[in-house]
């Protein structure tokens, strides 16, 4: 409807209802009032019962067949989606009815329905894609294909053709006539090219889930290691741990790779993954005096002494020549420390038992060999984190002796100045 035509029908009402007495006047809005009421709650209404027949005939239906492919329509809320579809065909038929006498609000009203139909067909395709997206992951033979990639693509023209429509809906120009009008915009999209990637880029932040505001991140190319206080169309504000801040192009959540710990967070505890470096030299097969001595340890004592029989039946099945410690199969001390470790570890209550727990060897090193503990704390906040670290090596390092074992230490100069 172009201007001319809605400012003729504006003095056309205005001559009308100046002939027209006050309680006809009132008469008609009174009456449009109500018959509106009414379409809106017959609208309502029969979209809360079709949605549950539907949705329940979904339900019933799914459950009942082998495939899952109607199983993951329910759970994209295609259902859902096509139920709407009715109410929209009811208010298209009944706005011309309701405003007979008032064309311009029929104008508006029937276009905001037909928009809402453009959105809603937008996600009813959306659904579809994901619902094949999941039901081919199933597959072996799709399992390392990037179907997601392809999902985004199809719904970046799928919006596309959606917004294209909806501006011809609001403006009346044709298809064609805004093919020209995108090919003039596309000096403003070079010149505001850092706006619309912020723009773009929050958006793929925001609908993602990349990062929220509390959320801990390091972004090493930035120097950012801190908190996220804010999330703005161009940039995000990091709080450093040093109560410094940093602030970081929002497209550079999306470009580039940085760390979220929100993972940690949300988990059931925060890892602990640090070696401690054994003196090679110090690594031994035990004498028997060694094994009896080290039985006095109470945390490695069945282990010792069931691992001692395994043996010493290998050995004798095999008449293993005993005069060398190498031959045949022997304990040494850094297996049993290894295995003290683990039940120290088992014991230990801020320890998350239902994690991932180990003890294990890396490869060697010229600093010597690392032994690396590999567990999850229950606490999760830095400062006690930090402390039950602590106090899970102050006791390794101290139990190292126990086990005729020394840590790896560069030489100091007091080291050098005893040698000569």
């Amino acid at each position: 409807m172009d201007k001319e035509t809605i400012q003729n029908y504006t003095y056309w009402l205005q001559d009308n209802l100046e002939a027209l007495g006050m309680e006809v006047q009132w008469a008609i809005f009174l009456n449009i009032i109500v018959n509106t009421i009414i379409a809106l709650a017959v609208v309502v209404f029969v979209d809360i019962v079709a949605r549950r027949l539907v949705v329940g005939f979904f339900q019933t239906f799914s459950s009942k067949t082998k495939t899952s492919f109607d199983n993951y329509l329910l759970k994209s809320n295609f259902p859902k989606f096509v139920t709407r579809l009715l109410p929209i065909l009811i208010l298209l038929n009944v706005v011309p009815i309701i405003f007979v006498e008032f064309p311009l609000i029929i104008e508006i009203l029937q276009t905001i329905v037909k928009i809402y139909f453009v959105i809603l067909f937008v996600l009813i395709i959306r659904s579809i894609l994901r619902t094949v997206r999941n039901y081919l992951e199933e597959n072996e033979r799709y399992g390392d294909k990037p179907l997601e990639s392809y999902v985004q693509i199809l719904m970046i023209f799928a919006w596309g053709i959606g917004m294209f429509w909806i501006i011809q809906l609001l403006t009346g120009y044709s298809l064609k006539s805004l093919a020209t009008l995108g090919a003039a915009s596309a000096v403003v999209l070079l010149i505001f090219k850092d706006t619309i990637l912020g723009f773009v880029a929050s958006i793929q932040v925001s609908v993602n889930d990349i990062v929220r505001i509390g959320d801990w991140i390091t972004f090493e190319k930035f120097g950012a290691d801190g908190d996220v206080v804010e999330i703005s169309l161009a940039t995000v504000r990091v709080q450093n741990f040093d109560m410094t801040y940093t602030t970081i192009p929002t497209y550079s959540l999306v470009s580039d790779s940085f760390k979220n710990w929100r993972g940690m967070s949300e988990s059931g505890g925060r890892r602990i993954k640090r070696a401690i470096y054994i003196k090679q030299s110090s690594i031994k097969f035990l004498s028997d005096e060694d094994i009896e001595r080290f039985k006095k340890i109470e945390r490695v004592k069945p282990y010792i002494q069931h691992r001692q029989r395994v043996i010493e039946k290998y050995n004798e099945s095999k008449n293993i020549n005993r005069e060398l410690q190498i031959n045949g199969r022997n304990q040494t001390n850094l297996g049993i420390f290894r295995n003290y470790i683990n039940a120290y570890l088992n014991e230990n209550t801020a320890i998350s038992q239902d994690m991932s727990l180990m003890v294990r060897h890396l490869a060697p090193t010229e600093k010597g060999l690392p032994l690396e503990i590999y567990c999850f704390s229950k606490d999760k906040r830095w400062a006690n984190y930090e402390h039950i670290q602590a106090d899970i090596f102050d006791h390794l390092l101290a139990a190292l002796s126990y086990f005729d074992l020394e840590a790896f230490e560069l030489p100091t100069g007091t080291d050098l100045k005893q040698l000569t």
